[in-house]
């Protein structure tokens, strides 16, 4: 009877240890999965995990080196939000893919700029040089609008930030512009005259904007980059969370000691 009251209270005890620890799992918190491009995106998201952590927030950052995968991933429920893109980006892509992805908050601006490792200054540029620009729709009207604004080209008037090669209406030094693939450009420096390039992929390549480029836009940039999650979850607690941390203090500090003034905090 003795030992049988012990073999019972041992079983007992057993499970109430078994529930603990079920409990305190399930108390942990949830994951949410973020999708970014390396530098910055991710480099800033991993900054922040410990802040989420406190909240009981796990957040597993997904480096994805391209432009598609991003909003399809969150589209498709792979991914809880991503971090790469700007607003116009976003328009264009919800546009193109009939989705419904939104934003959350605005992050940093990450200035286009023109470099070269064959000439010191735009002043050298030589006739029928070869340009290469993002071949994606927003981000070549972006490099379009930036080598009009260095004075290289004149684009049709209104072509705005949907303008593309057919919207050229003066180029008086007969540039060849070739689209490529953004993650390529840094790369094409070899081959080219001069190359308009993402902040990302410049930073990636050890290219500093300040620093390395002849040409870059200003601070007054709308290409702010942002936060993106499906429409209509933009206020799950997970998510709100991130997104305040991504807007602290401490982040804004972080990317001006880091970047040096390559990205600029937009909040």
């Amino acid at each position: 009877m003795k030992k049988s009251l012990t073999l019972l209270l041992i079983i007992i005890f057993t499970v109430l240890l078994v529930g603990c620890a079920t409990n305190q799992k399930q108390d942990f918190g949830k994951t949410i999965k973020v999708g970014a491009n390396a530098i910055p995106h991710a480099e800033i998201l991993n900054y922040v995990k410990p802040m989420l952590a406190k909240e009981n927030i796990n957040l597993n950052v997904v480096e994805i080196n391209d432009y598609i995968r991003p909003n399809l991933a969150v589209a498709d429920k792979e991914l809880d939000a991503n971090f790469f893109q700007h607003i116009p980006f976003l328009m264009k892509f919800n546009s193109e893919r009939n989705l419904s992805l939104v934003k959350i908050c605005n992050i940093h601006i990450e200035p286009m700029a023109i470099y070269s490792n064959k000439i010191k200054t735009l002043e050298q540029l030589p006739e029928r040089a070869i340009v290469s620009i993002p071949n994606d729709p927003t981000n070549s009207g972006r490099a379009l609008l930036l080598l009009e604004k260095a004075g290289l080209i004149k684009l049709r008037e209104n072509s705005g930030l949907s303008a593309t090669k057919e919207d050229i209406v003066t180029n008086p030094k007969k540039l060849e512009i070739k689209e490529l693939e953004a993650p390529q450009l840094p790369r094409s420096l070899v081959d080219v005259t001069l190359a308009v390039i993402n902040t990302n992929y410049a930073l990636d390549a050890k290219l500093h904007p300040l620093k390395d480029a002849l040409y870059i836009e200003d601070k007054n940039s709308p290409y702010v980059n942002i936060l993106v999650c499906r429409q209509g979850e933009e206020t799950r607690p997970e998510l709100k969370a991130l997104a305040k941390a991504l807007n602290s203090p401490e982040v804004k500090k972080f990317i001006k000691e880091k970047y040096k003034g390559a990205i600029i905090p937009a909040f």
